[in-house]
């Protein structure tokens, strides 16, 4: 028997014996991810026709190594209800392919598949998730994890085997499009959710694929794919973190990122892909290249064959749609890359198929739906994200929570109370469950004693409005009780959408969609204040009434200085999902209780930018409208009897994670809340311009009415190490200035003095 097929030999082993019968053509096909899988395939009733393009594919690299995107349904991929993989399909579709793609190969190699998990599964039926930058807000890590155990379990259920998921962009400049697949501004809170990403989805065995690596975040002016102009320090100290963070959790997959850093590209950065990911961070997995971007080193190499070359010899592993992987028989023949370099990569490949089961098991029970249990109606956990999400930021005498008795008439406004798509994010699926704040508000109304009216008028579009429609919504809000005005922008591509060969929208193109979109991949912007529209929306509404909720819904963070000054409350909801609408209902009326946090700073306008917390101590940064951390709850949450542990601790002490504060968190309100202590730490005296403040220790609990817990804190192994003057990871002697915080209040401050043990 052929050493492939002993099953009782490692994956590796096995990978080797079959990449050494293997011919060129066929390694070079294990490589490559070339087809948008959503167009393989043409629906005919319940009967499925694979199309000559994938046949094709097939034929040309004798199998295929790895298929993108079969269940994607967005506008891009034109895939919905009536063409698209619902039900039992999708398991005859991956069933049907996988045998095609078997047949086809020589050695009965099957296919991996990949699939975009940017904030739960792309497709029809898929879990979906608040986007990152809600869930950062959430400050709850364990809650993300059960959320993604869910995703887990529906992937795996489709045969899915890379769950491309957003993770380790840290936000630095809001006016990048992508803002909302950030987790948050800082690395530590981005570090700790991508890390419980990873840990849920891989539980439930299905390979994370964790992009973008790196520095993503920082693009020069906020423009997307643009270059990272920062130093290796920068670089290390606030962007690879997530990364870091994801090799501890064991992520088997990487996506490198489409920027480039100091002139290199991340595709081309043997140092980065090589040096620091697989050397220092110990990552043993396959690195997948982001779409197109191999064939943007054209402009470098000058052809698709050296570009091809370049990208595996600098540690990319598989491609995706480009024409630089596909012309790597190419590139060994003409010298630009040897034919050992290519096995490297194609062992990688067939080995994580051997480990995953393939060639004994390739294919999903015939006619199952079990990926269908998994949606909203069964599962708590999207909603659950969603509550925990929304960050009340103003509530002027206490006119949140909303009385359940005495209202008769509360007003619904603005371009974003009615729309579920604009409160889905970029990258979703056409969905039929979702639930509006007008209709959250009205459904909660039914069931209030006396029932009052809910009445919506959308009063603006997100970029246009008549002055008609602004006196129309001054008139409703004040013949109204309480008004709920809900701003803010959108990354809802159902538009007439123009789309580059990634699936970015283009910026300007289409008329449609540029009245529906101001955020989502491409669409960047040099304006981070709401639109002209909305803003004379909101004038009408705050003067005709004194009791205005304003809830500002988007994928990045506003410039919202005017609207916090003149509403009474004020709430900040970055896409919470499908149901959001009965998330923000619910808090409104008290049903639950706020207790989000800024993962972001907000600013005071544009022209601030940057404006995150953790600035360098040689740089007094500009004061924010909201800094990252406020967010208040309804009632109180007392903080008592703070202890520091030591306040002197030897460098041994502090490695082993024994630098600790504990202390008593009490309930005084009459509801059920919940605290958020975040520890900050301030390094004194250091070798290099230390950062003001830096987030290193974090946990939210709740409290039952009256409540008490007693809560440690501690700062673990490396979060008194900073990268010195040699770029050595050291932990240096001297002082630390420790500070609890909850919100915007600072609830205690203390320093330890880190000394060397002597040897």
């Amino acid at each position: 028997m052929e050493a492939y097929k002993d099953k009782t030999l490692s994956p590796e082993m096995r990978a080797e014996d079959l990449r050494k019968r293997m011919d060129l053509t066929e390694k070079v096909g294990q490589l490559n991810q070339n087809l948008y899988g959503f167009t393989v395939y043409e629906r005919e009733n319940e009967n499925l026709i694979l199309s000559e393009e994938f046949k094709e594919e097939v034929k040309r690299f004798k199998g295929m190594g790895v298929l993108y995107g079969l269940y994607r349904a967005d506008p891009w991929s034109n895939r919905e209800e009536s063409n698209g993989l619902c039900g039992a399909l999708a398991v005859k579709a991956y069933n049907q392919i996988q045998e095609y793609v078997i047949t086809h190969s020589r050695y009965g190699i099957p296919m991996l598949l990949s699939t975009e998990c940017p904030h739960g599964h792309q497709a029809l039926g898929g879990f979906l998730l608040p986007v990152n930058l809600a869930m950062g807000a959430s400050f709850h890590p364990e809650l993300l994890q059960r959320a993604y155990e869910i995703c887990g379990k529906q992937l795996k259920a489709m045969g899915v085997d890379f769950g491309l998921v957003s993770m380790l962009d840290v936000l630095r400049d809001p006016r990048w499009g992508r803002s909302e697949e950030c987790f948050s501004e800082d690395p530590y809170l981005c570090a700790e959710m991508a890390k419980a990403a990873v840990t849920g989805m891989q539980k439930e065995g299905v390979i994370v694929v964790a992009k973008h690596l790196a520095a993503q975040g920082e693009g020069t002016g906020g423009i997307n794919a643009s270059a990272a102009r920062i130093g290796e320090r920068e670089l290390r100290e606030i962007h690879l973190p997530p990364m870091k963070a994801c090799c501890e959790a064991g992520v088997k997959g990487v996506m490198a990122a489409y920027n480039e850093i100091d002139g290199i590209p991340c595709h081309a950065n043997p140092w980065l892909l090589k040096q620091v990911l697989r050397k220092e961070m110990g990552f043993e997995g396959i690195v997948m290249s982001d779409g197109t971007a191999a064939d943007r080193l054209d402009v470098m190499t000058g052809n698709p064959a050296k570009s091809g070359a370049l990208c595996v010899k600098s540690g990319v592993t598989v491609g995706l749609w480009n024409q630089s992987f596909a012309s790597l028989e190419e590139a060994v023949e003409k010298g630009y890359i040897s034919e050992a370099e290519i096995d490297a990569a194609v062992e990688k490949v067939l080995a994580l198929k051997f480990e995953r089961g393939l060639f004994e098991q390739p294919y999903l029970e015939e006619g199952s739906t079990e990926w269908t249990r998994y949606h909203l109606n069964n599962y708590n956990e999207s909603l659950a994200l969603a509550r925990e999400s929304v960050v009340l930021l103003k509530n002027e005498e206490n006119l949140l929570p909303l009385p359940e008795t005495g209202l008769k008439r509360i007003a619904v406004i603005g371009p974003n109370a009615h729309s579920v798509y604009n409160q889905l994010g970029d990258y979703s699926p056409p969905v039929s469950n979702g639930i509006t704040v007008y209709e959250g508000v009205r459904q909660l109304a039914e069931t209030m004693v006396g029932k009052p009216e809910v009445v919506y008028l959308q009063g603006s579009g997100l970029f246009e409005g008549t002055e008609t429609d602004c006196k129309e919504a001054a008139v409703l809000a004040s013949e109204s009780d309480v008004t709920i005005l809900v701003l803010g922008g959108s990354s809802n591509r159902f538009g007439e959408t123009v789309f580059d060969s990634n699936g970015a929208a283009i910026k300007g193109m289409g008329e449609a969609a540029q009245k529906s979109m101001d955020c989502g991949e491409g669409v960047d912007t040099e304006i981070l204040e709401l639109s002209p529209a909305q803003k004379r929306l909101a004038k009408a509404v705050y003067q005709a009434s004194d009791k205005v909720i304003t809830i500002v819904m988007g994928g990045r963070p506003y410039a919202i200085a005017e609207e916090a000054d003149e509403t009474q409350a004020l709430i900040l909801s970055f896409y919470p999902g499908p149901s959001g609408g009965r998330a923000i209902a619910e808090l409104l009326f008290g049903r639950e209780n706020p207790s989000g946090r800024l993962p972001v700073s907000i600013p005071m306008r544009t022209g601030q930018i940057p404006v995150y917390y953790n600035y360098k101590a040689s740089y007094q940064g500009p004061e924010p409208l909201f800094g990252f951390g406020e967010g208040k709850g309804y009632g109180s949450i007392v903080y008592e009897t703070v202890f520091l542990e030591q306040k002197e601790i030897s460098s041994d002490e502090a490695e082993k994670g024994k630098a600790a504060i504990t202390f008593t968190v009490r309930n005084t309100g009459d509801r059920k809340a919940a605290a958020v202590p975040m520890l900050f730490v301030s390094d004194v005296e250091a070798s290099v311009i230390p950062r003001v403040r830096q987030l290193k220790a974090f946990q939210k609990i709740w409290l039952e009415k009256g409540e008490e817990k007693t809560i440690s804190l501690s700062l673990a192994g490396e979060s008194l190490k900073i990268w010195n003057d040699n770029m050595q990871f050291v932990l240096e002697e001297g002082s630390f200035e420790i500070t609890l915080c909850d919100g915007k209040e600072e609830k205690w401050k203390g320093s330890i003095y880190v000394y060397h043990t002597k040897s």
